[in-house]
């Protein structure tokens, strides 16, 4: 059964469409409950109302008139032209949840003049598959049946796991980008198959399950990934001589600096998106 009488997404693209999937797949809305709007991409608009049966406006304030919950998922960019747009038809019942990278819930809670209870969440694009890995931060008006509320619609499209916002940077650079991660990782996989002569789809299929029960262990052991690892990793073995190869081309080293420097660009976007001077001002 659907919870909410009606969700706006103010935004039409990668992300929102992923949550409309994840959303509508899990039945925690019916389409005609989810509404879309965007500044100015219609052709995208009718795609998304073709594609999920959605309703979609023109006027992202018509949207937000109609609806309880807002997700602002526009990009970074475009968010003070949008939240201008609309500040006039947002009232303290609305909950708004913001996927913007970067932008405080102090600065939305700002360029919208309200005290309405603002939630930042920095879910990735798995929330089409209903595999999400979210992380919630609540502004300073949100209380407790808000947070619940925000879990309970991101953990309809994965996990979630709430946290204090000066760390979502950290999750946009660990959790938010990281599928791309993993898809660059089979990039090279697929790449060695092929030249090992594997068809692509003996690979994607073998790499898949790979990957599927590797992740499946993390989840269900205690232990850490080192131990896991090694218990892969005999002596003199197959494993051992792959390893040395990403230990040779610092595999690891790289791994750690593109999630910090990832984490480290979600921090950039924040700064240039937010004047230091409108920080708490409502």
């Amino acid at each position: 059964m659907a919870v909410y009488k009606k969700i706006a997404f103010i935004g039409a693209g990668a992300m929102a469409e992923a949550m409309i999937s994840g959303l509508i797949a899990n039945k925690l809305a019916s389409p005609e409950q989810i509404i879309a709007a965007n500044r100015m991409n219609t052709k995208r608009l009718l795609e998304l109302q073709r594609k999920y049966e959605i309703k979609i406006s023109a006027s992202a304030a018509d949207a937000v008139s109609e609806a309880e919950i807002l997700i602002l998922a526009m990009k970074p960019k475009d968010a003070e032209d949008a939240l201008h747009s609309i500040r006039d038809a947002i009232h303290k019942q609305h909950l708004i949840i913001s996927v913007l990278a970067g932008i405080s819930t102090d600065h939305i809670s700002t360029l919208l003049h309200t005290d309405a209870p603002v939630i930042r969440a920095m879910p990735n694009t798995s929330a089409a598959i209903g595999y999400s890995a979210t992380g919630l931060a609540a502004g300073k008006y949100a209380e407790e049946q808000h947070v619940k509320q925000a879990e309970e619609l991101f953990n309809c499209i994965g996990t979630t796991t709430c946290l204090k916002e000066e760390s979502l940077h950290a999750v946009t650079g660990l959790a938010g980008s990281g599928p791309a991660y993993v898809y660059y990782l089979v990039e090279a996989m697929q790449q060695a198959a092929s030249s090992l002569n594997l068809s692509e789809t003996e690979a994607r299929d073998l790499i898949a399950q790979t990957l599927l029960g590797a992740a499946h262990m993390l989840k269900m052991s205690d232990e850490h990934p080192l131990l896991l690892r090694q218990k892969v990793t005999s002596p003199g073995g197959t494993t051992e001589a792959g390893i040395q190869m990403l230990d040779h081309f610092k595999v690891k080293e790289a791994i750690e600096s593109c999630v910090k420097r990832a984490a480290q660009r979600s921090e950039e976007l924040g700064r240039m998106y937010t004047p230091p001077s409108s920080e708490g001002i409502v």
